[in-house]
């Protein structure tokens, strides 16, 4: 019996030693793994021991240096006297947004609208026929007037600098001498006089002499006192048949209905009659002939 128990015991001790032994070797390896992770994020952060610097690349030396003056050359379509593509372009560009100025100024324009604008006011319309249209008839006109002097500045001008025979500058020579003559021939000699006097320069020798920013004021302002010269003479009839039309109205005591609204169709029926747009157009063309 005793036998039995110190048997009992022995075997107790060793599997109490054989339990305890893995435990204890589980032990260091769940306290390493955490030592092995801070281990990482550390490396991780830390950056990389530098290494050995390289070398910067010597400068190289060029190979002529004394043959590079350090100048610039530029040729727009090749090396030709006429212009490129790109200049006329840019040429048309400009002509296109100076091209209202040059129409109000150097042109029959700024007369023909007025005639036309006071032959609508002497009827008695204020919006018949619209703006638009009147711009539109006052356009067509100028350029069928403007025609011979255009066709000089092509011929002159503009077809000898695109073939590169003149540069840009003798091309704006050329092309203002037949828009000169056109507006000296249109000009009072009281208004280029008084435009030379306002600009306090000396009296020219000649027309032909006389500055062209002399001549365009001078120009416009002859123009306008010719518009309203005929439009003055367009108002006398329409005037005559208002006050004809006032007249019978009163004597028959209906002063309350307005003048305007029986002389109306008399008007449109007088201007038809006499075709008055061909009168119009036939007399502004024939002050430019």
């Amino acid at each position: 019996m005793l036998l039995g128990l110190v048997l009992l015991t022995m075997l107790a001790i060793v599997l109490a030693g054989v339990v305890t032994a893995p435990a204890a070797q589980a032990a260091p390896t769940a306290q390493a793994a955490p030592a092995t992770a801070v281990a990482a994020q550390v490396a991780h952060v830390l950056p990389a021991a530098p290494g050995d610097p390289v070398p910067p690349t010597p400068p190289t030396a060029p190979t002529d240096p004394a043959g590079d003056q350090g100048t610039l050359s530029v040729y727009v379509d090749g090396d030709r006297a006429k212009p490129s593509s790109s200049v006329v372009v840019l040429l048309g560009m400009t002509v296109l947004s100076v091209a209202p100025a040059l129409l109000l100024m150097m042109t029959s324009f700024t007369k023909i609208f007025v005639v036309l604008g006071l032959t609508r006011n002497a009827l008695g319309l204020t919006n018949v026929p619209p703006n638009q249209v009147l711009a539109g008839l006052a356009l067509f006109l100028s350029l069928f007037i403007m025609q011979p002097v255009l066709s000089q500045v092509n011929d002159l001008a503009l077809q000898p600098y695109l073939d590169g025979s003149i540069d840009f500058t003798s091309a704006v020579e050329v092309a203002t001498g037949p828009l000169r003559d056109f507006m000296l021939a249109h000009t009072r000699e009281d208004d280029i006089a008084l435009m030379t006097r306002i600009s306090d320069s000396p009296n020219p020798e000649t027309a032909a002499s006389t500055p062209i920013l002399t001549v365009i004021p001078a120009f416009m302002l002859s123009e306008l006192r010719a518009a309203f010269i005929i439009g003055f003479v367009i108002f006398v009839p329409f005037l005559v048949i208002d006050l004809v039309v006032s007249s019978a109205l009163m004597s028959m005591g209906m002063m309350m209905l307005p003048p305007v609204m029986i002389s109306l169709p008399f008007k449109l029926l007088l201007f038809v009659l006499v075709d008055g747009w061909a009168l119009i157009i036939t007399q502004l063309v024939g002050t430019y002939t």
